[in-house]
């Protein structure tokens, strides 16, 4: 499968046939402490600094959220009620209590819910600020709280040549 030629790279991409690219990647720790077992955090301004101050034009930021029962959302983030609404939704749709790995340590809804919503995204980086729209924020999801030791990882990609 032909992937097009790469710029500074000897050879074509070809399906299965490497090709190394020099890429200048940043990667920022994000520490985070929570204070409800369910909540959504807005993270936008400090993922938004890492991303000013790494420098990259045109790219790619990629958040994670480290942890088996936490996850990252893009969401509206004018409203207040909103991050409340996804919380209660999710409440809802995945009850506690009535999971198998509650046997273990009662959490079992929390990583459903992590892994129904995700443990990342990929936001575009375009002319040097966050590709997100006006109303949208990037949210780090708390499913297993309160915890003092929360950590996303966000590491940003530089698409210049």
């Amino acid at each position: 499968m032909y992937l097009g030629s790469v710029p500074n790279c000897d050879c074509l991409a070809f399906y299965n046939q490497r090709c190394f690219i020099d890429l200048r990647i940043m990667r920022e720790n994000i520490e985070l402490s929570t204070r409800e077992r369910e909540e959504l955090l807005d993270i936008t301004d400090r993922v938004r600094r890492i991303v000013e101050e790494s420098g990259v034009r045109d790219g790619l930021c990629a958040v994670y959220a480290h942890g088996a029962t936490a996850a990252i959302m893009i969401q509206e983030n004018w409203d207040a009620s909103v991050p409340t609404d996804v919380v209660n939704f999710l409440h809802t749709l995945i009850p506690p209590g009535v999971w198998l790995h509650d046997r273990q340590d009662n959490n079992g809804d929390a990583h459903v819910k992590a892994g129904l919503v995700g443990p990342s995204e990929t936001i575009p980086v375009i002319d040097g600020e966050l590709g997100l729209s006006t109303w949208q924020g990037v949210f780090f999801c708390e499913f297993d709280g309160p915890r003092r030791d929360r950590r996303v990882i966000v590491t940003v990609l530089d698409g210049a040549p």
